[in-house]
Order: C-alpha cells, then structure tokens, then sequence
C-alpha cells in the first residue's frame, strides 16, 4: 500500500517561491502519492501553531516553509521538532550564508520580491504590451517588442508569450500560416531585433488541435487535423525560418519553461552584438 505524504508548505508571503521549489524537488521522485496544504502570508505563531495541530492530525506530515523572520522561522522548527514533524527551512541558511559573503545584513522583509519597484512596473508593462500583441494584433508597432514569435497553429506561442511577459520581456506573437502572412516589417527589421521560430512535430501537432477543437465543439475542420496538411504546414515554416535566418525551437518535447528559457538565451545573444 503506497502511503500518501502530506506536504505543509508554509510561506510568509505569496508562497510562489515555495511552490516552484517543491515543484522542481518532486520532479525528482517518482511513484510518490502526496497531498499538497499551502499557507501563504503566515507572519504570526497562532497561524503557525494552527498549521502545525493540524499537520500533527495527519501521517507521513512534512513541512517545507520560506519565512525570512528569524524568530518566527524558529519557533516553526522548535514547535515542529516538539511534535516529532520533519520540517525544513528553504531559504534560512542560503539567506544566512549570502549575508555572510556580502557581509551585508539581510532585511529579512516578508515579499521583499513583490516590490512595487521599477523592475516591478517593467513587468507589468510587458504584460500588457504582450497581450496586446497577441496573435499576431498590432504588427505596426512591432518594432517595439523585444522579443518576437513565429510559428503554425498550436506551437506554444501564446503561453510562452505570457510567460516571457511574467520575466519582463514585451513579446509578440504571430500565427504563421505561410510567408505572406508575415508583416512585410517583420522582414524588414534589423538583425538585432530577437525573432524566434517555434516549431513541432506533426503528430503531436495532430493531438493538440484534435482536443482544441473538441473543446471548441468544431467537429467539421478536418484539414486542420490532417496530418499531411500538418507535416506540409511546418515544412514551409521551417523553409521560411531558414530564409530569414530566424532560430528555431522545437517545443515538441519543452515545457513552456523550457522554451522560454532558450529564447532568452538567444534574445541574451542577440543584445550583445
């Protein structure tokens, strides 16, 4: 019988931070059954005495928490320890060890993160200017962005868009359908300007519009799932990234993470010319 691990994770701000940390630690094992409790904006010890009877309550109970108040960051240990709770600190000692190489004191201030600062509105700004420029809206102005997409129907462009937006960079998007689709400005910018490809391989092209369209209830657009269609559809685009020098990412098997990482790496290359 696979016991089931109940994960306490325990933030004193959004907890976002916390979440991506365990995301990334339970990616690395497998065939493990667990129920995930998240308390975010956790800044007194009634809140945390609260979360640790319940804890207490269950089996197989275990605490991940980033609170970067010393005391209250103790006195989450000492209570955990007293009832027998594994129970560990993600940012404690790695705060701790950055003070001590910067010999600079930590503020230790709760969201210090989410400042309304000026990378804050930097941010804000590229999502707006993203989502305007989504899908191929407001190519006369896309000189703008500072990043810009290309590829056929179901490529990822939309997510990673909105994902690079979330980093800051202002990103458009455009729906290739073939080489007259693209804005005849588009062609013209200069090589400095980050225009990336994304492309992927047809059957799993095939799969993703199979359920987009079951989910639009469009059940008559049958060229849209052919699979020769599909396989003509990024033959042409690949032919087109090649004529304008354009990199490419195959998203077949990246999350939108991943994705958006390469094209960072390029747009980061493409800035240091």
């Amino acid at each position: 019988m696979i016991n089931t691990y109940q994960i306490y994770l325990i933030s004193d701000s959004t907890g976002e931070t916390l979440d991506r940390i365990f995301l990334a630690l339970k990616a690395q094992f497998v065939n493990i059954e667990y129920k995930v409790h998240s308390y975010s904006f956790t800044r007194t010890q009634n809140q945390i005495l609260k979360i640790l009877d319940d804890a207490k309550k269950n089996k197989n109970s275990i605490i991940l928490y980033t609170i970067v108040d010393n005391n209250l960051a103790k006195y989450l240990a000492n209570k955990s320890d007293e009832k027998k709770i594994p129970c560990f600190g993600v940012l404690g000692n790695l705060i701790l060890s950055f003070s001590k190489l910067l010999n600079q004191k930590a503020s230790h201030q709760p969201s210090g993160q989410h400042a309304l600062n000026d990378e804050y509105y930097k941010r804000i700004e590229a999502i707006q200017f993203t989502m305007n420029h989504d899908d191929g809206n407001l190519t006369n102005e896309i000189e703008k962005s500072d990043i810009i997409l290309l590829g056929v129907s179901r490529t990822s462009k939309t997510p990673t868009s909105i994902y690079l937006a979330n980093k800051g960079y202002k990103t458009s998007n455009i729906p290739l359908v073939n080489e007259k689709s693209i804005p005849e400005k588009l062609k013209k910018l200069p090589n400095m300007n980050c225009i990336v490809g994304l492309t992927a391989e047809p059957e799993r092209l095939v799969d993703i519009r199979k359920n987009r369209l079951t989910n639009l209830k469009e059940i008559e657009n049958t060229k849209y799932v052919d699979i020769d269609t599909i396989r003509y559809e990024i033959e042409e685009a690949k032919k087109t990234f090649k004529k304008y020098r354009w990199p490419v990412i195959d998203v077949t098997r990246k999350s939108v993470e991943e994705t958006a990482a390469s094209i960072i790496k390029i747009y980061e290359i493409y800035n240091a010319k």
